[in-house]
C-alpha cells in the first residue's frame, strides 16, 4: 500500500485527524502534510521506514480490529448490497480502506484486470446518467465488462414478465448486477430471484445505498483534509428530505457515528420520515428540525442540498417550498461558516424556479459535488472487489496506464483536488 493509503488508514483506524495522528507520532504537522500529498506533487517526501514501523505498531497495539477488508468476500457479509442497514461502523471503515486502495485505479494512474471475464449487467428501469455510468466505470476499470438496458420500452417486463423471470434469466448471462427501480422492494425482489451479487441503485423512495456510501467517503476525504472528524460534527441536511432516497441512506448511516448535530432544513411537507430520524438519531446524536436556511445552516460543518422529487409526489402539493431554500452564494456567505463543505447527491435542478443547489457557487472551492461524484468510482470498485471476492488481489495486480491521463479532470476543480 502506499504511504498515503496507510496514513488515511491509521486516521479511520485510531480515530485522529491529521494534526492529531501527527502529535501521536511525535512528528511536525507540516511533515504529515506532505507524506499525505500526492507522489507527483512537488511538495511530497517519502515516509521515514521508522514511522511506518511505529504505526504498524500503534495499529496492532490498538483498541480496535484491523483486519484486512482483503479477508472479506462480501460487503458486510451478504452475497448482495441492498441497503446501508447492512453495515456497521466497522465495515463502514473497511469499505473505505478498500476504496482509497481503488483511488490510482479511478484517476487512471494505474490499471487493474482483476474482474477480467466478468460480466455486469445494468438494469435501470427508471432514469440515470450519472449512477449507470459510473457503476459501469467502476466495472470496468477492474477489468469487466458491462451490458446495459434503460427503461421498461426496452425490456420484457413490458410484455408483462416477472421480476422473478428477469432475475433468474439475466443471472443466467452475466456474473453481477445493479438494478434501479421506481417500486419500493422491487430490488429486493431481483436479489431473492439469483445467487449472483445484486446491488440496489435506487428502489423508488427506499433507498440508495451506494450513493449514500461515496456521499460518507467525500465527508471523511474533505474533513481529512480540513483536520476533522466526522464524530462530533455539525451536518445540515437540506430541502426535499421526505422523498429523497439518497438522503434518507445518508442518514441511516449518519446514526453510525457519535455525538452529531443533525440540522434537518425543510418545511414541514418534505420533512424527513420519523422512522429515519430515529435511526440517525442513534449514538448520542442530536436532530433538530428547522424551516429556514439562516437557523440550519449556522455552524454546520457540512451542507447537504437535495432536489425536489417531483417525480414521486403523484400529484402531492408541495407548500412552504420558497425561493428562500435556495442555496445559493449569498446565503452561504450570509450563513455558514467559511470552511464549511458543500453537497448534492445530483443532479440538481438548474431550471429557474427550481430553487435547488445554485450555478453561482460553481467556483467556489467550498463546493464538493464533482469530488463527490468522482469518489463514486473508488466506492463502488470497492463494492465490486468485495461482492466478486477478488479485494485481496488488487495490490499484487497494478500495472501502468500506457496512455496519457489527466492531472485533474475539470479545469475548474480546486487546487485541493488531488489531495488524498
Amino acid at each position: 500500500m502506499s504511504q498515503q493509503i496507510t496514513l488515511r488508514d491509521a486516521m479511520r483506524t485510531l480515530n485522529l485527524t491529521r494534526d492529531g495522528l501527527a502529535d501521536r507520532l511525535g512528528v511536525s504537522k507540516r511533515a504529515m502534510d506532505s507524506w499525505l500529498l500526492p507522489d507527483d506533487s512537488n511538495e511530497h517526501r517519502s515516509m521515514p521506514t521508522v514511522v511506518e514501523r511505529f504505526i504498524a505498531e500503534i495499529l496492532h497495539s490498538g483498541p480496535k480490529s484491523t483486519q484486512s477488508v482483503q479477508s472479506r468476500s462480501s460487503v458486510a457479509g451478504s452475497a448482495h448490497l441492498l441497503s446501508v442497514e447492512q453495515f456497521s461502523r466497522d465495515s463502514l471503515e473497511d469499505l473505505f480502506r478498500l476504496a482509497d486502495q481503488m483511488q490510482p485505479i479511478a484517476r487512471r494512474q494505474k490499471i487493474c484486470r482483476v474482474l477480467e471475464g466478468a460480466v455486469l449487467a445494468n438494469l435501470f428501469f427508471e432514469a440515470s446518467t450519472r449512477t449507470r455510468i459510473s457503476f459501469g466505470s467502476a466495472f470496468c476499470r477492474l477489468g469487466g465488462s458491462v451490458c446495459d438496458t434503460t427503461g421498461f420500452t426496452f425490456s420484457s417486463m413490458a410484455k408483462g414478465e416477472s421480476i422473478y423471470d428477469t432475475s433468474r434469466v439475466v443471472s443466467g448471462y452475466v456474473d453481477a448486477m445493479v438494478v434501479r427501480h421506481p417500486d419500493l422492494g422491487a430490488v429486493a425482489e431481483f436479489a431473492q430471484a439469483t445467487h449472483i451479487p445484486v446491488v440496489n441503485g435506487g428502489d423508488g423512495p427506499g433507498e440508495h445505498p451506494t450513493q449514500a456510501l461515496l456521499d460518507l467517503y467525500t465527508i471523511e476525504q474533505e474533513f481529512s483534509r480540513l483536520n476533522k472528524l466526522i464524530d462530533g460534527s455539525h451536518i445540515a441536511l437540506v430541502g426535499d428530505l421526505k422523498h429523497g432516497r439518497a438522503v434518507h441512506s445518508l442518514a441511516k448511516l449518519l446514526g453510525q457515528y457519535r455525538g452529531l448535530k443533525i440540522s434537518l432544513v425543510a418545511p414541514a411537507a418534505l420533512a424527513l420520515p420519523d422512522t429515519i430520524a430515529n435511526l440517525a438519531a442513534r449514538n448520542g446524536n442530536v436532530i433538530e428540525s428547522f424551516d429556514s436556511l439562516a437557523d440550519g445552516l449556522a455552524g454546520a460543518d457540512v451542507v447537504y442540498a437535495t432536489r425536489v422529487q417531483k417525480e414521486r409526489m403523484g400529484g402531492e402539493v408541495i407548500e412552504g417550498y420558497s425561493a428562500d431554500f435556495q442555496l445559493n452564494l449569498a446565503a452561504v456567505e450570509a450563513w455558514c461558516k467559511p470552511d464549511v463543505v458543500l453537497m448534492h447527491p445530483l443532479p440538481r435542478d438548474s431550471r429557474p424556479g427550481a430553487n435547488d443547489l445554485s450555478t453561482d457557487l460553481n467556483h467556489d472551492p467550498r463546493l464538493a459535488i464533482f469530488r463527490q461524484t468522482d469518489n463514486g468510482i473508488p466506492v463502488r470498485m470497492a463494492i465490486f472487489a468485495q461482492l466478486m471476492g477478488v479485494a485481496d488481489q488488487i495490490p499484487h495486480s497494478l500495472r501502468e496506464p500506457a496512455w496519457r491521463h489527466p492531472h485533474q479532470v475539470g479545469p475548474d476543480d480546486a487546487g485541493f483536488h488531488t489531495l488524498d
